[in-house]
């Protein structure tokens, strides 16, 4: 398989099956040579509407509850209240320097591990430095109005694409809706590399 496969990757950072897929996902770079076209969301972008949400809220909690369980993870939600755009934006800035896996697992740790609020500029600094990224540099990227369309944009995208929740991931034509899809993810990018050149 070419070392230069994309892989679409729609992911919210409020999401706690987006939490689960961090642990998981950059597998698909580190095994199969995967290349990471990354296309984080905002608000509730990729996530059910909050009518809908406030219903679901209890089932998803049991459900991610035992998946943590069975991954040996901890679990501690975040505020209800909490908003991943700006996390988002951060994303982008992470990518640009370097450091998103680094960036993605500290601040899905920092959210649904240690249940803080990164919508708090504060939280979401403290984990940016921690990880090497200058505070300042970050605190603009944060507020900066290209990369906040930038996840506006990455939505309507998805959406032309097919791309309804997430995690997606996308692979040519082919759409895997969910963190427990990643090894489907896997399984078509070694079927990839087991094609002949046209």
């Amino acid at each position: 398989m070419p070392a230069t496969t994309d892989v679409q990757v729609y992911f919210n950072f409020r999401s706690p099956y987006c939490y689960l897929a961090s642990k998981k996902m950059f597998d698909l770079v580190d095994r199969h040579g995967a290349r990471f076209v990354w296309r984080p969301l905002g608000g509730w972008a990729g996530r059910s509407p909050p009518e809908r949400a406030k219903y679901k809220l209890p089932i998803v909690r049991q459900d991610v509850k035992r998946w943590c369980k069975r991954l040996g993870i901890p679990f501690n939600p975040p505020p209800i209240t909490t908003d991943p755009t700006i996390a988002g934006a951060g994303s982008l800035l992470a990518e640009e320097r370097g450091k998103l896996r680094e960036y993605v697992v500290a601040v899905m740790a920092k959210e649904w591990a240690d249940g803080a609020d990164i919508g708090d500029a504060d939280v979401l600094l403290a984990v940016g430095e921690s990880i090497g990224l200058d505070r300042q540099e970050l605190a603009d990227a944060i507020q900066d109005p290209v990369r906040l369309a930038q996840l506006e944009r990455n939505h309507e995208e998805a959406a032309e694409k097919g791309a309804f929740g997430v995690p997606t991931f996308i692979v040519g034509e082919e759409v895997f809706w969910g963190q427990d899809r990643i090894d489907f993810v896997a399984e078509h990018l070694d079927e990839l590399g087991e094609q002949p050149p046209a």
